[in-house]
């Protein structure tokens, strides 16, 4: 097998203030918590920002590079930015800080899906700001849009005008023939890096019966021209990667997919869940890849050409 890429997603949008004290949302907290995951293993570095005063999750420029070049000089970790942002942005504005930014990779979501958080509404919290219990609400009624207009959008201009690879994350079977379809059209490259997302609601389930379907339904559709990592958002988290690992995937951990470190323990940073992970991978045998390994691996520019 070959070495295992780690990723980390810092904060995302979905986890909101009031679920864990632990969630970045400071520029600094982003920042440290970024250097720190790297530090116990992470190479790739999966970012979102979020407005200082509220929390809230931000598109704009500004707040991202509030804590870019902080993260470029206190580590050498790939930096991977979201196109996804949020379901409630738009693709102009999720793609402001990219477009901006011109990282070594972004995320790129393969198809519009439900994108349901209301069910965390069950769980009693006292709310630290008024946007949080409205933003989980209101998505009973929430489509997260990524057509293939939006999807061919995103490869042109982060991909074939500014040199980004692409971290595809495929939440169920249908993304997979559509990321096939654009491989056909010539605007999708080897090595492919594909990130199966299961567990949101909206998407497939994170149960082992669909990783290894989506394992195998990859394997037809790319041949040896893939790569493949495992985000199982929630409980599921480090038994979904380590079965990931266990296969020759690779894995991603962070706070956006999860707040936990065991059962009723919240992870106090991002960087335990990082070392809980390394843990796993190396018990059974596998080699934690390091940055510049990674970019080799996915044929990434090089954190010279980024633009921050």
């Amino acid at each position: 097998m070959s070495k295992i890429i780690i990723t980390c997603a810092i904060t995302g949008s979905i986890h909101t203030p009031s679920m864990s004290p632990y969630l970045p949302v400071t520029p600094d907290q982003i920042a440290d918590q970024a250097i720190a995951a790297a530090r116990a293993g992470a190479a790739i570095l999966h970012l979102h920002a979020r407005h200082l005063a509220t929390g809230q999750p931000s598109s704009q420029p500004a707040d991202f590079m509030a804590f870019l070049p902080s993260i470029k000089a206190g580590c050498d970790a790939v930096i991977n930015l979201t196109t996804g942002g949020s379901a409630v942005m738009t693709l102009e504005q999720r793609l402001a800080a990219p477009l901006a930014a011109r990282p070594e990779m972004c995320s790129l979501n393969m198809g519009s899906m439900n994108f349901a958080l209301y069910p965390i509404l069950g769980r009693p919290r006292t709310w630290l700001h008024d946007w949080e219990q409205p933003f989980l609400a209101n998505s009973d009624d929430l489509v997260f849009k990524n057509t293939p207009r939006d999807i061919e959008a995103v490869l042109r201009q982060m991909g074939g005008a500014r040199g980004a690879r692409f971290e595809f994350e495929c939440y169920d079977l249908g993304h997979l023939y559509m990321l096939r379809h654009f491989a056909d059209r010539g605007l999708v490259k080897a090595p492919i890096f594909i990130q199966f997302v299961l567990g949101v609601l909206g998407g497939i389930a994170a149960e082992p019966e669909h990783l290894t379907h989506l394992k195998a339904t990859a394997d037809r559709l790319f041949g040896a021209d893939y790569r493949f990592s495992v985000l199982a958002a929630g409980r599921q988290q480090m038994a979904l990667a380590a079965m990931s690992a266990a296969m020759g995937g690779h894995v991603r951990v962070g706070l956006e997919d999860n707040l936990f470190i065991a059962k009723g323990i919240l992870a106090r940073d991002n960087a335990e869940q990082v070392v809980r992970i390394r843990q796993i991978v190396e018990g059974i045998g596998r080699e934690v890849a390091t940055a510049d390994e990674v970019r080799a691996m996915l044929g990434l520019k090089g954190r010279a050409e980024v633009g921050f």
